[in-house]
Parts: C-alpha cells; sequence; structure tokens
C-alpha cells in the first residue's frame, strides 16, 4: 500500500503566538494524522522554539491539501526547492495554478537565495523580475510575458507573532473582539500607541465613515489631524459632505450636532453642501476662499495630509474631489497606505474591509464600531491583526484624544 506522508519543520515563537496550535488543528480540521518527530522549546523569551513533524494522509489530494494549509502557517518541507515560476500568456491573466498570497511577510527560494516579496497583500499573485525581486501584483497589473508565481514549493509565510514586548492594547495579538471591555482603559492604550508610533515617526492612517460626523466625532479627529497624529485620511464622499454641511450649518443630515435637535428644512442640508462645494469648484478652493474654515477636511488641506475619497453608486453627487472610478481609487488608496505603521478603521464597513485587503499583517489596525458584526466580518475577511473595539466613536475618540492631549504634555515637561 503507498503511503502519503511527508516530514515539514517549522521554527519560531511556536507556543506562545499559537503557531502550533493552528498547525495541528488546520491538519485535524482535514482529518489528516500527525506525529511529532521534534520539539525544541527556546528556553528564553527571545529564542525560537523548532518543531518536526511527520503529515500522513489517506491519498495524494489529500496530502497536497494538508501542506498548502501547513505551509500558510509558516510550516516548510525539509527538502529545500526552488520556487516555479511561469509566464502570463495574456495581460491581465493568471496562469491556473497561480499561488494566491495571503497578507504575511513572505519569502521566496529562487536562485539559491531567499528573497523577500515587496508590498505584500492578501489574495494577490507574486511576480519575480529579472533583476531577482519579487512583488505582491493584483490581477489588473499584470502584464503578457511577467513571470508568476505557481504552485506551493519555494515560498515561506512568516507567520503572525505575539509582540516580544508584551505592552498595551497589541500585546496579544488577539483577534477578538467585545463590547464589555473596559472603554477607558482601551482609549489609553491606543492612544499609548498611536503616541508610540509617531514619537519614531511612524506613518498612521485613518480610515474614516460619515458616522464620525454625525455622532460629534469629528471635531476629535481634526486635532488628531491637527496635532500631527495622522498622515492620510481615506474614505468616501459622504464623510466629506457631512463635514462640510457640520462646518457651514451646524448640522449633519439635517440633526445639529450640538444637541441632537432637527434643524427647520434640514432635510436639504447635505444638498446644499454639496451645492457650495460645486460653486467654489472643490474642496481645496473652498479652504483657499475661506468658505471652509474648519471640520475634518479643512484640517486636511491646511496641513497638507493627504486624502482619498472613494466614490460609490449611492453618492449626492459625487462632489468634485471624489475619485468616482473604484480601480483609480484602490490605487491611490494604496499610495498612501503605503510605508503605513498603524491604521485607525473609525465606523465604516466597506472602506475597512477594503483598507485591510491592502496591508501587509505587520501593519497594527485598531477597528472601531458600534456594530459588533461590523468588527467580526473586518477580522472575518483576513486582518486577523486588527484589534477591534465595539462601541460609540462619538464617545470614544474624544476620549482616545483627551489621553493623547496629556501624554504630550508629559513628554514636553518631560523634557
Amino acid at each position: 500500500m503507498e503511503k502519503y506522508e511527508q516530514e515539514i519543520e517549522v521554527k519560531g515563537h511556536l507556543i506562545d503566538s499559537m503557531i502550533l496550535t493552528r498547525i495541528f488543528d488546520k491538519i485535524m480540521d482535514l482529518s489528516g494524522d500527525f506525529r511529532v518527530l521534534e520539539f525544541v522549546v527556546g528556553k528564553r523569551k527571545g529564542d525560537p522554539s523548532y518543531a518536526r513533524l511527520l503529515i500522513r494522509s489517506k491519498n495524494k489530494m489529500q496530502l497536497k491539501e494538508l501542506l498548502e494549509v501547513v505551509y500558510r502557517e509558516g510550516a516548510q518541507p525539509l527538502s529545500l526547492k526552488e520556487v516555479q515560476l511561469k509566464k502570463v500568456a495574456r495581460n491581465m491573466v493568471m496562469p491556473d495554478n497561480f499561488y494566491s498570497t495571503t497578507n504575511n511577510p513572505t519569502q521566496i527560494y529562487f536562485d539559491n537565495t531567499w528573497i523577500n516579496v515587496e508590498n505584500m497583500m492578501m489574495d494577490k499573485c507574486i511576480t519575480v523580475s529579472p533583476l531577482k525581486t519579487a512583488t505582491c501584483k493584483t490581477i489588473r497589473e499584470l502584464r503578457k510575458g511577467d513571470r508568476i508565481v505557481v504552485g506551493e514549493q519555494g515560498i515561506r509565510i512568516i507567520p503572525q507573532e505575539r509582540p516580544r514586548e508584551g505592552v498595551d492594547i497589541f500585546q496579544f495579538m488577539s483577534s477578538t473582539s467585545s463590547s464589555e471591555r473596559p472603554t477607558q482603559q482601551i482609549g489609553r492604550k491606543i492612544a499609548n500607541d498611536i503616541f508610540r508610533t509617531r514619537k519614531v515617526n511612524g506613518k498612521i492612517i485613518v480610515v474614516a465613515g460619515p458616522v464620525l460626523v454625525h455622532s460629534g466625532a469629528s471635531e476629535a479627529l481634526a486635532k488628531l489631524i491637527r496635532n500631527g497624529y495622522v498622515q492620510g485620511l481615506l474614505t468616501g464622499n459622504a464623510l466629506a459632505v457631512h463635514d462640510v454641511e457640520n462646518a457651514l450649518m451646524g448640522t449633519s443630515l439635517g440633526m445639529h450636532v450640538e444637541d441632537g435637535t432637527l434643524a427647520v428644512r434640514g432635510h436639504r442640508n447635505h444638498m446644499q453642501a454639496i451645492n457650495e462645494i460645486f460653486k467654489a469648484g472643490s474642496l481645496k478652493e473652498m479652504v483657499q476662499k475661506r468658505i471652509l474654515n474648519k471640520g475634518i477636511l479643512y484640517e486636511c488641506i491646511t496641513n497638507d495630509i493627504p486624502f482619498v475619497l472613494a466614490g460609490s453608486v449611492r453618492d449626492d453627487g459625487p462632489i468634485p474631489d471624489v475619485v468616482t472610478d473604484v480601480v483609480e481609487a484602490q490605487q491611490k488608496y494604496k499610495q498612501v497606505l503605503e510605508n503605513a505603521k498603524m491604521v485607525l478603521m473609525l465606523s465604516t464597513m466597506l472602506h475597512s474591509i477594503a483598507v485591510g485587503n491592502m496591508l501587509p499583517s505587520t501593519v497594527k489596525v485598531v477597528a472601531i464600531d458600534i456594530s459588533q458584526p461590523v468588527v467580526t466580518k473586518l477580522l472575518d475577511r483576513g486582518t486577523t491583526q486588527a484589534t477591534g473595539v465595539v462601541t460609540d466613536i462619538g464617545a470614544f475618540l474624544p476620549l482616545v484624544v483627551e489621553h493623547l492631549e496629556l501624554l504630550g504634555v508629559s513628554n514636553r515637561n518631560k523634557n
């Protein structure tokens, strides 16, 4: 009887980061069998562990499936083989056996050396240039003759590990979210992470929805931008429109933000805001003409912070600043996200999931929404490094800003 088995090995912080547990679970979920042949545990906090396993299956197809899933958890075959490449036959058409990426740091073994894959994103492909550089690309970026990684061999994925510093909101690399966590403490932890990220010139990007304005948190975000804690804003038509409505008329969707009362004929206020933007020519021209003198977009424009407004079919207007070509909007989002160290996702499901798909797993992500399913959906779509906070953004973001201001004062006093 033919044996369907293969030895694999895995290195890293296997226990505290649950890497080995995930490998065991994947094998059992697919009804496979395994035997631990060797296991060496790291003795000190920074020491990696090592495990060698024998994986068994019932048939060749099952073994292939088992190996694919454990490789994606960071395992490697004992025998090192070079990555397989195949040329693209037509623009924007991948070879049938293309390799589909994760958002974890990835390397390929090519020409007797390990090469880091640049621009990591999930659900993309890997191209290898004549200069022996490897890049993660979307299907639309592919051109005839590009060399694409196919199959699973010669690929090394470096899975997420629990940060060794063991501090603050990201210390456990937990993908869980709950509305029952202590809000004050979480607000302080997020503020600490934002403060430390900026202290070393780390790039922080905000992804925000119009609820931010409706709930009264727009001034908090404006203050974050003004104080240098935001290096890019990714959003859509609605946030910009209601931000301008709030700045010009003090309302959002016709509701007075200060006290929650409805304005007389307030239903037309957002349309009036759109009309004022068209009259001026653009948001930037509104600022230059001193029509717009406060708010989120005002702070972006006056502080030279890049922003992208991605359009959708439900937009009113949309205003002149909106990018209505979805492919172009996606590209502009990626440009702003380049080299980001932290992303704050504030009450927007679709923009958050879209941005999550563009991020490597090494980027810190905080997703804040009053709806548990919104945060859960982001995590389920693959942005597993995200920390979810289920709470009202209108109360929570001002709390974070307040803690940041205290940190700033404390830091100045020390200096």
